[in-house]
């Protein structure tokens, strides 16, 4: 069973909302460990804030960069700056549990709580920008089916706009050959025989074009020339 387009986009939402939520709490347990490791490092309290949000923007904005440039050249370079702001908050966060004075457990368990925070916003950052680029697929490109559909429309209404003789002629080709036989002195009878129509059909193609002469005028230089 093919769910609706509606039970679709009331789950990408939901999914939307649901990885805002967690990005949201895994960037505020890693804001205040890294802030706090700034403080120690020697950073001054009122701009320690600052560091982290460096640190772990770079992981949303290059995941999002990173989606974004899917397929192009320059998307090695954005999938560098996220590796590279993984790789750094990841070590902070291990690093400040490590240097806490509350650590109560061993610094590799400590050290590994602490590295989940990270790893979770990059995860779940990459997971919200492939969800959004989903729910806009899912839209139906409106623009392209009009320009798709254009052509055959004015061909349609093109050949609508024909007079029936014109939609029920022959082709193209053999009037031009007709009409350049006749202008080489051959007559209709012969024409005919060469393109294997009746020779009436012959003076209706030739009356066709402008200048040449009529179906009843070719009979006549036909007969006199009989004569």
């Amino acid at each position: 069973m093919t769910p609706r387009s509606s039970d679709v986009r009331l789950a990408t939402l939901t999914a939307v909302a649901g990885t805002v939520f967690i990005a949201a709490g895994a960037f505020w347990l890693s804001f205040t460990s890294l802030s706090d490791l700034a403080r120690r490092s020697g950073v001054d309290p009122g701009q320690a804030w600052m560091w982290p949000l460096i640190v772990d923007g770079i992981i949303v904005v290059a995941t999002v960069a990173a989606v974004a440039l899917t397929g192009t050249r320059g998307s090695w370079y954005p999938w560098m700056l996220l590796v590279a702001g993984a790789g750094i908050s990841v070590a902070a966060n291990a690093i400040h549990a490590v240097v806490a004075e509350t650590t109560e457990v061993p610094l590799v368990l400590a050290a590994c709580v602490a590295s989940v925070p990270p790893m979770v916003l990059l995860a779940i950052t990459h997971l919200t920008s492939v969800l959004m680029g989903s729910k806009s697929s899912t839209q139906p490109d409106t623009r392209h089916i009009t320009t798709s559909t254009a052509p055959a429309r004015a061909v349609a209404k093109a050949r609508r706009a024909l007079p029936p003789a014109a939609a029920t002629s022959a082709p193209i080709a053999p009037r031009d050959d007709a009409s350049s036989l006749r202008s080489l002195g051959w007559s209709n009878a012969a024409i005919a025989k060469k393109l294997g129509v009746h020779p009436s059909t012959i003076g209706r193609w030739l009356s066709d074009h402008v200048g040449a002469p009529s179906s009843q005028t070719d009979t006549v230089r036909e007969g006199a020339s009989d004569g």
